[in-house]
């Protein structure tokens, strides 16, 4: 009998994986060792053609200097403790240019701030475009940063807002103690995407028209401090990108180590994504671990006939919550949708095809991903 070798992805261990997330969270300090005293982050916001949105921080920080010793993991642990060390600058004002336009923001207590601007049309070709953003006060020189915002060409017709925990990665969101394993002691290499879950959104995002290059939004309920390594989950995965945002900020720092707990505020930017993009016809995916089936059914009686379908991954144990999710199915077709509980990504795709959000031609080569990446998944 012929034994298949295990992928060497699966021969490295835990070492390899904190040596990963160790360079990855120190990115940032990295990227801003020559802001000084003050870091701008600034996360990929999105737009349409009528206005835009961006979310960022700005960090008080201790100095950084380049170390003389030797090795990637050394700069890298001291450049996570100098992360740890950061802390959010409230009531700092910032200056942002973006098209021309000009406004100015104020970052809250946690030292976040947030960028809604009108526009007057596209603000050029291309996809992605840039946003200055400059801190007016105080004055602290060299503290700047350039944003990105994702605005979907003339061709997009859906507008994709998917949930990531337990719908696009594993992170068991409800057993917390692996939550917190796989956010922050597992490599995003690692982190293991669901299968044929890279292949239906691309498909998504292509549309059925094959290049439509529909707006893909993400959100999640895990921290911003993890920001980076869900930008390599997935640029590794080849799942499409797109704006990632989180829902909480957990406050990871040696004086608050532990995440505090907060209001969810899922259903408020869900809407605030389908206003920006109001004539779009909307897919909402999620998974049956939390309350995804509860909320997006509030959202389809609140835009009656805008959104297309509901896709809810089944990663529930027991038939209770199956039979709550079936219920809520019968509400959400009254309101002009449809909900499919769907093992797997192969069913959504199907029933993708049917109703014309994916190309037909799209569907083998997403069962054909689904079955080879379920296989890779069982120890050989």
């Amino acid at each position: 009998m012929t034994t298949r070798a295990a992928p060497n992805r699966r021969r490295k261990g835990v070492g390899y994986f904190l040596r990963r997330v160790l360079h990855l969270l120190a990115r940032p300090v990295r990227a801003a060792r020559g802001q000084g005293t003050v870091a701008i982050n600034c996360y990929r916001g999105y737009g349409s053609d009528r206005e835009l949105f961006l979310i960022g921080r700005v960090f008080r920080q201790p100095g950084y200097h380049r170390t003389r010793r030797r090795g990637t993991l050394w700069r890298d642990l001291r450049a996570v403790v100098w992360r740890l060390l950061r802390y959010g600058m409230s009531d700092a004002v910032l200056t942002v240019r973006f098209a021309g336009r000009e406004q100015e923001v104020t970052t809250d207590r946690d030292g976040y701030f947030r960028v809604h601007m009108r526009l007057d049309g596209r603000p050029g070709e291309g996809l992605w475009h840039p946003m200055e953003i400059a801190l007016r006060r105080p004055e602290v020189a060299d503290a700047q940063a350039t944003g990105e915002i994702f605005i979907p060409p003339p061709t997009a017709r859906t507008l994709v807002i998917s949930d990531m925990d337990d719908t696009v990665v594993h992170t068991g969101v409800a057993n917390k103690l692996m939550m917190v394993w796989r956010l922050f002691f597992v490599g995003a290499h690692s982190r293991v995407a669901f299968p044929g879950v890279a292949a239906l959104y691309r498909a998504l995002h292509d549309g059925p028209g094959g290049s439509e290059v529909n707006p893909m939004l993400y959100v999640s309920r895990g921290p911003w401090s993890i920001y980076e390594v869900m930008t390599d989950f997935f640029r590794r995965h080849h799942i499409p990108i797109g704006p990632v945002l989180f829902l909480r900020e957990w406050g990871l720092t040696f004086q608050r180590p532990l995440p505090p707990r907060v209001r969810d505020h899922k259903i408020t930017l869900i809407r605030h994504m389908m206003d920006i993009y109001d004539e779009m016809p909307v897919v909402l995916i999620g998974d049956s671990g939390q309350h995804d089936a509860e909320l997006y059914a509030s959202v389809v009686k609140e835009f009656p006939g805008r959104v297309r379908a509901v896709y809810i991954r089944n990663v529930s144990r027991g038939n209770r919550r199956s039979t709550a999710i079936g219920a809520l199915a019968r509400t959400i077709e009254a309101g002009g949708s449809t909900l499919i509980l769907a093992a797997d990504s192969g069913v959504m795709a199907r029933h993708a095809a049917e109703i014309g959000l994916i190309r037909e031609e799209a569907l083998p080569a997403i069962l054909k991903a689904v079955a080879r990446e379920r296989s890779d998944e069982t120890p050989a």
